[in-house]
């Protein structure tokens, strides 16, 4: 007697066509198209990833506009020669010390 009235719940219940219809929403909803729910979730993390590139490139950005600013004096663009690209002038040694 079970089975029969575990047959006539599925028919009743779960295999009416409006629960039927649903389900197949859900799916399509979930799972396929553009629209998706799980491209959604892709786009959000595409962007957020996007908008931390893009604050770390202004970042930088910032950066290298303070320094083209302090390297628009002499002293201080032969300074940055002097410190990155070991010139010297004239009569002078040069001695590079590595820090471990």
């Amino acid at each position: 007697m079970d089975d029969n009235r575990f047959l006539n719940f599925m028919r009743k219940y779960v295999l009416n066509k409006y629960v039927l219809v649903l389900l197949v929403f859900g799916v399509v909803f979930v799972f396929v198209g553009e629209q998706s729910f799980i491209k959604g979730i892709q786009r959000r993390r595409q962007i957020r990833e996007t908008e931390r590139q893009l604050r770390t490139t202004r970042e930088d950005i910032s950066g290298m506009r303070h320094r083209i600013e302090l390297l628009r004096s002499t002293d201080s663009l032969e300074r940055y020669a002097r410190e990155h690209y070991f010139m010297h002038a004239d009569g002078e040694d040069v001695y590079i010390v590595y820090e471990d």
